[in-house]
Parts: structure tokens; sequence; C-alpha cells
């Protein structure tokens, strides 16, 4: 056995599943699992684009909670998939309220990592009153820094990873890649595969730790046709700066709810670095932070995933996080 399968929840059978029709031609594949009188969860994935995993669940007892994962617009089971019109922030924090309602729901816990954790923040400011609590791994602000830190190839420690993915756009269009890879991926399978690869390789090495020493083989078939549906779907909103931007989500979280709001954050997480969660702790008075040493962007990591597991655990037994705060 694995240690992150050591320390995971067991994975159960979804005790419902809905397909909800939502705005411009938008289906969503919604799953509820646990414990249907337990506490309500939701959980985001991140991407935007990558769909729900079973691991994300598997963080939360189902023995106490009520767990609600869906896949956003465009990704994982729902359809279209790779669909990038009428498909924007506003039209997500839409999708989660039409999601809450069909349940029943009054008010949830709200968990993400990553781009997850965004959706999560931009969530709690838009209905600050269905908001129990807050748990957000690695959170990425969607600011400038954020973005273009990605495809400016930051990470000096990399230099043949990054060279490798630069490689894609001509020399002349290097200086925008995003721009280059959002306008390609559009294309048809020849010409978005090569593109799509080479977002993942990069992002496998940005990942860090277990991701850069675990490389699995590369996708191909329906997996690769997914991948670059994703990449298409995050390259979308990553050119529009998630839609967050005026006014800037971070300017924005001192509005938070008062709620219990933990933080997450790997200390070797180079596609969410550490600043971006200390900011965000010192805009955030009643949040905490702890910070998980040696881990990088990759949630299977032991010590994240053990992080995860206690932070949901505590929170079930006392609806708080409790943990001494890091400055």
């Amino acid at each position: 056995m694995s240690p992150v399968a050591a320390v995971l929840y067991p994975e159960t059978s979804p005790l419902r599943t809905h397909a909800l029709s939502v705005s411009g031609g938008h289906t969503l594949h919604v799953q509820e699992f646990g414990d249907a009188n337990g506490i309500p969860a939701v959980v985001l994935h991140g991407g935007p684009g990558s769909g729900s995993s079973p691991l994300l669940r598997r963080f939360l007892d189902p023995a106490r909670y009520r767990v609600i994962g869906f896949d956003q617009r465009g990704a994982g089971r729902s359809t279209p998939r790779g669909e990038t019109r009428h498909n924007t922030t506003a039209d997500l924090l839409a999708d989660l309220r039409t999601i809450r309602l069909h349940l029943g729901i009054d008010r949830w816990l709200v968990v993400g990592g990553s781009w997850g954790a965004t959706l999560a923040l931009a969530h709690a400011l838009a209905e600050p009153k269905v908001v129990s609590g807050l748990l957000l791994r690695a959170p990425f602000l969607a600011r400038a820094q954020d973005i273009d830190g990605f495809f400016q190839g930051t990470a000096a420690d990399l230099p043949e990873a990054w060279s490798r993915f630069v490689a894609v756009a001509p020399p002349e269009r290097r200086h925008a890649l995003l721009e280059v890879l959002a306008d390609d991926l559009q294309g048809d399978v020849a010409q978005a595969a090569p593109l799509a690869l080479a977002w993942w390789r990069w992002e496998l090495a940005m990942s860090g730790t277990l991701a850069a020493s675990t490389v699995p083989n590369e996708p191909e078939g329906e997996a690769l046709l997914a991948l670059i549906d994703r990449y298409r779907v995050q390259s979308h909103y990553l050119r529009h700066r998630c839609w967050l931007d005026v006014p800037p989500l971070l300017d924005r979280c001192g509005a938070l709810p008062r709620v219990p709001t933990a933080l997450l954050q790997g200390t070797a997480d180079r596609i969410c670095p550490p600043d971006g969660a200390r900011e965000l702790h010192r805009r955030v008075a009643h949040s905490t932070l702890r910070l998980v040493d040696g881990v990088g962007h990759d949630p299977t990591h032991p010590a994240m995933v053990a992080a995860m597991v206690n932070a949901l655990d505590a929170y079930a037994d006392r609806a708080s996080f409790e943990w001494q705060d890091i400055a």
C-alpha cells in the first residue's frame, strides 16, 4: 500500500448522480458521496478545465460528510467538454448557486486547491452567507505575476524543461507564449496535441517532489483528447486573467465572511508559490496558515494529504480548523 493510500479515506460509490442543465447549452456532471445527512461540503477541482478527481473527495470522511463534487463547465464529464463559449468565472459562480439550490443545501464547507481555491474565494465573496468554512490548498490568486510567471520561465532551476516548453512557439512569439497556446489549442488535434503535451510536461516539472520523480506515460488516445480540452479551457481562463483582475481578487479578500478559513501551502510549490498564501493570510485576518515543508504543487504528496485529512477531520469534530497559526 502506498503512503497516500494509507492516509486517504477509502473510495466509495456515489449516493446520487445528477446531470444539471445550465446556461449556454452546458450540462454539469454532479455527484454526491458519503453520508446524505452529513456535513455538506463542496469540493472544487483545479485547472480550470481539469475535471474532478476521486482523490479530492477522499480527503473527507464519508461517514461524516455529504461530499458534493462536480465537473466545471467544459471539464471532465460535463458537456460539451472543452467548450469555452459561455464559460467564465461568473458562469461558474452561477453554477455553484444552481447546484446548491438543486441539492437543497443552505450552507456548505468549500474545499479547493489551486484554481479550486480561487473559485472558492470568489464564491465566498459572491455569496458569503452560504459558506460555513473554507479550506484552501495552494491558493492561486490570478494575479499577473502568478500567470506570467508560469509562462515566462520563472523556475530558473529547470532550464531544460523550460527550453522544451517554450520551443512550441516561434522565436518571435515566445514572449507571448500564453497567447500562442490559447490560439493554437483551438485548432485540430494534429495542431493542438504537441502544444498540450508540452504544457503537460512543463506543468509536471513545475509541480515538483513526487510528480518530478514518478513521471507517468504520456497521454494518448482519449486521454490526449481530454488533455487538449483541459488546456483549451485553462488557456481561455488565463488569457482573460480569470475575469478576476478588476478589481483584483486579492484586494477583495478582506471582505471574506468570518468563517473558519484555513490555508495549506507547500513550501516548494513553484506553480502557486508560498508568497501568495502568505499575502492572502495577511489580508484575511481570521485565517490560519500551515506551511507544509518540502511539498510542491502535487496534492498527492503524503505530507499534504495528511495535512488535508487532519484539517478536515478537525472541522468535522469541532467546526473549526485548529492548529498553531504561522505568521
